[in-house]
């Protein structure tokens, strides 16, 4: 109750203060619009952040529970069915990003190709909330997520608001295929299942951005765990279907295909090369066709894939080479002003070589199939390339955490993820702009998880209940 409290409060915060309409037709018609402007606007944020502050609290006394024992699954999954019902209807909430999605669905809708042109040429409502970032920025999305967006578009008749809410029952069947796939990786990896949702399903990380900020994210990790889960259970084609799936809505899910390939030739006969041909063939196949059969229903091309090469357009420092480009920039223009993009552009190719270096290193390592050893070495890839990447947003760790919440975690481990998890909810505001180079309301966000990720292991983490004994 707690939680659905809290999200309540975000939602009905995001009225005023999350990335709304520019013009919206509902607040107006019901003498709302006040909360969009100055003292509205503050009264929004305040509630907002409250409700952010209550969902935080519940989460961690929800993990306490699970930690202790006390609940099971069926607990935790009610509790992520509650928190996550206001967020459906809520307005997009600290992303954008919504808007480009249903924009790129029309442009495919009315005959544009969105991997060749930005949201800009529509001149229409949806295109018009889109971000001026993504304005003339192709889709860098795979054809299945275009598919989708493109049937959302023509069943509510490019709404905006409809479309949102629309899109996000979509999005959400991601969470549903997490909530089904983690008690199943738990039980391959050694893990507590009550623990594993806990850890993603229930997450606010997850839930607010994820959903509040409807995040195409969420189906992708939600097709690439339940194809983790069935490769584990030896169901291996279709596995490796509902992989190509996953990376036919996000190209990031390619990442663990190669680690399960491993698990699928151990259980083969033949000499490890032999082996090795013989799950890599059929998995390949299945893979790519399901790829291929998105391809062809949606009717698009493959310019989505050098269309990834928008997301370099974002800057900030949680991209490990971001920050190091931009810092020595800094350092050098100290001295003598050089354009900062001689920098940035040298320690991304070099961060990018890191990454070629660690995905084959963990891959190769992997080469026994040992079950839990790739899966590790995978969600280590996974966070690999969410740090390494040109461009990293905080909700990308949530594709690591979805990999790894199976396995057994140590006391100190949970802490690290839960400080973590608050920090990167909290680096962006409502509306969708980054927090990141805000220093002030970053040590204040800093403190918050701190007390989050403590009160997780110490429920009195100020001692007050002995204070006065």
């Amino acid at each position: 109750m707690l939680g659905l409290l809290g999200v309540t409060l975000v939602a009905l915060g995001g009225m005023g203060a999350g990335a709304i309409l520019q013009r919206d037709p509902l607040l107006t018609k019901v003498g709302l619009s006040w909360l969009r402007y100055g003292h509205g606007h503050d009264l929004a944020s305040m509630v907002l952040y409250l409700g952010l502050g209550l969902v935080i609290w519940a989460w961690v006394r929800l993990g306490r529970l699970v930690r202790w024992g006390e609940i099971g699954d069926f607990a935790v999954l009610v509790a992520v069915t509650v928190w996550t019902l206001p967020l459906l209807f809520a307005p997009p909430l600290f992303s954008k990003d919504i808007y480009s999605y249903l924009a790129q669905g029309q442009l495919a809708l009315t005959g544009y190709d969105p991997y060749e042109v930005g949201p800009a040429v529509l001149q229409s409502t949806l295109s018009d909330n889109v971000s001026w970032v993504w304005q003339h920025t192709p889709a860098p999305y795979g054809p299945l997520f275009i598919l989708i967006a493109k049937a959302i578009v023509w069943v509510t008749d490019a709404s905006v608001i409809l479309g949102v809410v629309t899109m996000r029952f979509a999005l959400a069947g991601g969470l549903v295929l997490l909530c089904w796939s983690l008690p199943g990786l738990a039980r391959h990896l050694g893990g507590k299942s009550s623990m594993a949702l806990w850890l993603v399903a229930a997450n606010p990380l997850l839930l607010v951005h994820l959903i509040g900020g409807a995040h195409n994210d969420l189906l992708m990790i939600g097709l690439m765990a339940a194809g983790v889960l069935l490769v584990l259970d030896r169901r291996h084609v279709l596995g490796f279907v509902l992989l190509g799936l996953a990376f036919s809505v996000k190209a990031t899910a390619i990442v663990v295909a190669p680690f399960l390939v491993w698990i699928w030739a151990a259980r083969l006969e033949g000499d490890k090369r032999a082996r090795f041909r013989k799950a890599l063939l059929p998995g390949v196949a299945a893979f790519v066709g399901a790829f291929v059969a998105c391809t062809l229903i949606a009717g698009v091309s493959l310019g989505w894939i050098p269309a990834l090469r928008s997301s370099s357009m974002i800057i900030n420092w949680l991209s490990l080479p971001s920050a190091v480009g931009d810092f020595v920039r800094m350092v050098v223009n100290w001295f003598v002003y050089v354009d900062g993009g001689i920098f940035l552009g040298v320690a991304r190719a070099l961060g990018s070589v890191v990454l070629v270096w660690i995905a084959y290193t963990q891959w190769w390592a992997a080469r026994d199939g040992e079950v839990r050893d790739a899966v590790r070495r995978g969600a280590v890839t996974m966070l690999a390339v969410a740090l390494l990447s040109p461009a990293t947003l905080p909700w990308y760790f949530s594709w690591p955490l979805a990999l790894a919440a199976g396995f057994a975690w140590s006391t100190g481990a949970l802490v690290t993820v839960s400080l973590a998890s608050v920090f990167l909810l909290l680096v962006t505001f409502p509306n969708g702009d980054t927090a990141l180079y805000s220093w002030g309301y970053l040590f204040f966000a800093l403190l918050v998880s701190a007390l989050a990720a403590r009160s997780l292991v110490k429920p009195d983490p100020f001692g007050l209940s002995t204070r006065y004994e």
